[in-house]
């Protein structure tokens, strides 16, 4: 087991290399710059099983899927455009209306037209979560956001963005999880496109989990398609409450043309946590990214049974 984690830490500190020098093309928008260290680490591919933070960024209704009380808070660096991405939540799905509580900001620093413009979102909001039956859980996000630009060709935005999306308990070990981002809006903006995603999530036994998720750009010309699969490893003791998950995956975009790999590696006990991803980019572009988080529980029971 060392040595599995030992090489994961290596690729993680190969990734953190790779994302130091040099600039390339900047592809983000909230699809992507809302996302956590487990997401990144798994090609995204947790619609089925979004819980706690992950369910405010990628299905408000995975917030139901278990019941915690969590704080949680993070730092990203993006090498393409000079991200810094940092993220705070609380999320409590320990009461009678599951929910979270959320704020991102995103400063990136693009080149365009041979100049560094800079351009910043702030987002805050809420995800909450209802179990219609114990197969069917439902949630909705409400997003404020404010984004500013120094590109002359972009416009400074401010307003109200709203998520949907469903958890269908399959069995006690496969969910199916759909969600559509962004789908009305009070203002436009080019941060904050039309999406729509689903995707699958297994755990066939405790200590392994497998997803694969896809999802729908609806705004712009090339409605272009992101899929990407991976799998997380929980590594314990005997009758411990800690352990170590590991995680990897890959991502594809079709518009963009990129492929990427991602790998993470965390500690989880019953009072924290902490988390580290990294994504490089091994086609179609130079995108380096790294992330991590840190996450406090308060009280935690067991999760809703299927029936």
């Amino acid at each position: 087991m060392r040595s599995f984690a030992r090489g994961v830490l290596g690729v993680l500190g190969m990734l953190w290399l790779a994302a130091l020098p040099g600039r390339a093309r900047a592809d983000s928008d909230s699809l992507t710059d809302l996302l956590g260290p487990r997401e990144i680490a798994v090609g995204e591919a947790m619609r089925g099983g979004a819980t706690g933070q992950t369910g405010a960024a990628q299905n408000p209704s995975g917030v139901s899927l278990n019941r915690e009380l969590v704080f949680e808070g993070g730092y990203g660096y993006r090498s393409s455009d000079s991200a810094s991405l940092i993220g705070v939540s609380a999320c409590d799905s320990t009461n009678a209306v599951p929910g979270c509580f959320f704020y991102n900001y995103a400063g990136v620093n693009p080149e365009m037209g041979g100049e560094t413009v800079h351009r910043s979102t702030h987002v805050a909001g809420t995800a909450l979560s209802r179990m219609l039956v114990p197969r069917i859980l439902v949630g909705a996000t409400t997003k404020y956001y404010h984004f500013t630009s120094s590109a002359p060709a972009e416009s400074n935005a401010s307003g109200f963005t709203f998520d949907l999306g469903m958890t269908v308990r399959v069995t006690q070990i496969i969910n199916l999880g759909v969600s559509a981002q962004n789908l009305w809006a009070t203002t436009s903006s080019p941060e904050f496109p039309r999406a729509i995603g689903g995707g699958l999530y297994a755990r066939p036994v405790p200590m392994l989990g497998l997803g694969f998720d896809a999802r729908w750009r609806l705004d712009g010309a090339d409605h272009r398609a992101r899929y990407g699969g991976g799998a997380e490893l929980f590594l314990s003791g005997s009758g411990s409450q800690s352990g170590y998950p590991i995680r990897v995956g890959a991502l594809h975009d079709d518009g963009l043309g990129g492929t990427y790999l991602s790998a993470g590696l965390g500690f989880a006990s019953a009072t924290w946590g902490i988390d580290v991803a990294g994504r490089h980019e091994v086609k179609g572009g130079s995108e380096d990214l790294i992330i991590a988080s840190m996450r406090f529980y308060g009280p935690r029971l067991p999760a809703p049974a299927v029936d």
